[in-house]
């Protein structure tokens, strides 16, 4: 599924980060340089290391765009690079000169964030380079930073183990005790959550730390009922702290990097572990996807990084169709359908239906036009045995539709639920649409119509256990 293709080992000590833009490899070290290689060959840059922190380089970052590099370190200050030349666009001083331990780029480049040991938070004008916010946490340093997809929040981690929402104007949306002895890590998935009302928004976030955990959050947010924090769940495999994790650039993987010295990447969807990579000697402290292509950067105390390629027809063999049919169809991503491609013997196609942004939905509704017209198939035998499959998936759609006995669709959404629980007027509903029901002011029972005694929901844990066995015998 995944294969070890380069070792870089150019650093004279530890790698403290590595970060990709679709072009180019950072990474950045205790030896207080910033390094930068070519992606189609893995060759460091002429100009490379970069050279101009007087301490150690805790974290780099590329500008959405690529052509800005961030870096910054123990010596207080947050410095901009080009990443055409190599030459120094900026030296931002952290105030108070504390030192910088993480530094994130907004999604639409107009700022940078960097957080320091003395618990600071810095929002910089990433075009003037000016100051342009500043706020503190109570406790503890700031070591983990992500901006949410839209650029509307962003989540700083502290050392005493603190997750904080921000809002882009920063003030402290929520303050929550994640990792009981201190966050190393935060990543925020590219891909939304389903089952968001409109006008609320709903983010997926994983959080790892020296408890040996990583943890997965929801984070929501809207300007009538305010931020959320919520956790979901916890997953397993290490057995010592974990320094890192991220998300897949299509928010499908998480990996994340411990003390044990091994790299675990999950399943999103399933959280299932879909490999373990224990080529490091030393603690793993950095992990990174690439944007466009199927490769891991991991980063070490053993002074090397390792670049893992996937191949995607094995990945979706890991992932096996079991699996991923436990979301129906009409939900999958990009991903989700390129995946499916391989599994029918049609990888060819990948690049084609990804081009056209083809996900779920857009595939159950391709026709013999539309795969000639739109997505330019030439071959009629191609387009016969496309055809063909999408007909295969449209009956096994609606025979599971058909099937799914009444007591496991959720009365608000008509859709199977994932997350059964009890309201107080006795009926089983989807956790996240009665959540939003009530959110709404509707103390009434879907139902019912009539008042809810109560806004407690209980886990129907019998019922989830009972949908989980009725999947594995009807997705087969």
């Amino acid at each position: 599924m995944v294969k070890l293709i380069h070792t870089l080992a150019d650093h004279s000590d530890d790698v403290n980060c590595c970060a990709f833009s679709s072009s180019l490899l950072a990474t950045c070290s205790l030896d207080k340089t910033i390094r930068l290689y070519s992606l189609s060959d893995f060759a460091e840059l002429s100009y490379s290391p970069l050279k101009f922190h007087t301490y150690a380089v805790h974290c780099c970052c590329f500008s959405p765009s690529g052509h800005i590099l961030a870096s910054c370190s123990t010596d207080g200050t947050t410095v901009l690079w080009s990443t055409h030349n190599g030459q120094t666009l900026a030296v931002m001083e952290q105030p108070g000169g504390s030192p910088v331990r993480v530094c994130q780029f907004s999604p639409d480049s107009s700022c940078l964030a960097s957080g320091a040991a003395d618990g600071t938070v810095v929002l910089w004008n990433a075009q003037s380079h000016k100051l342009y916010r500043c706020g503190s946490v109570k406790d503890g340093s700031l070591v983990a930073c992500a901006f949410s997809p839209n650029g509307n929040l962003f989540v700083t981690g502290s050392s005493c183990g603190d997750l904080t929402v921000w809002d882009d104007k920063m003030r402290c949306l929520h303050s929550e005790k994640a990792h009981d002895l201190g966050i190393t890590c935060c990543d925020f998935s590219s891909q939304p959550v389903s089952g968001g009302e409109q006008g609320l928004q709903f983010f997926r976030l994983a959080s790892c730390g020296q408890d040996c955990q990583v943890k997965i959050w929801v984070v929501s947010f809207t300007h009538v009922l305010g931020c959320e924090l919520k956790y979901k769940s916890t997953l397993s495999g290490h057995c010592a702290p974990v320094l890192t994790c991220a998300f897949s650039h299509d928010g499908q993987m998480l990996v994340s990097g411990s003390v044990d010295k091994s790299v675990i990447i999950y399943d999103t969807n399933s959280q299932n572990v879909l490999h373990t990579l224990t080529q490091h000697t030393r603690y793993v402290t950095a992990c990174a996807f690439a944007p466009n292509t199927l490769l891991l950067a991991t980063g070490s105390m053993d002074k090397t990084v390792n670049i893992w390629q996937f191949d995607l027809e094995t990945l979706c063999q890991a992932r096996s169709m079991e699996d991923q049919l436990k979301q129906f169809p009409e939900d999958w991503s990009e991903e989700d359908v390129s995946l499916w491609l391989c599994a029918q013997g049609l990888k060819d196609l990948v690049g084609i239906f990804k081009m056209n942004n083809i996900d779920g939905k857009e595939l159950l509704n391709l026709t013999k036009e539309s795969l000639t017209g739109d997505l330019k198939i030439e071959s009629l035998g191609l387009r016969s045995k496309v055809l063909r499959k999408i007909e295969e998936l449209r009956t096994k759609v609606k025979s599971l539709s058909s099937e799914i006995p009444d007591e496991f669709i959720c009365p608000i959404t008509r859709e199977l639920m994932k997350d059964p629980v009890i309201a107080s007027d006795g009926y089983s509903y989807e956790k996240e649409a009665m959540e939003n029901w009530i959110s709404k002011k509707k103390r009434t029972s879907p139902m019912t119509n009539l008042v809810l005694p109560s806004v407690v929901l209980t886990p129907n844990r019998t019922l989830k256990m009972a949908i989980s066995r009725w999947l594995e015998t009807h997705q087969k």
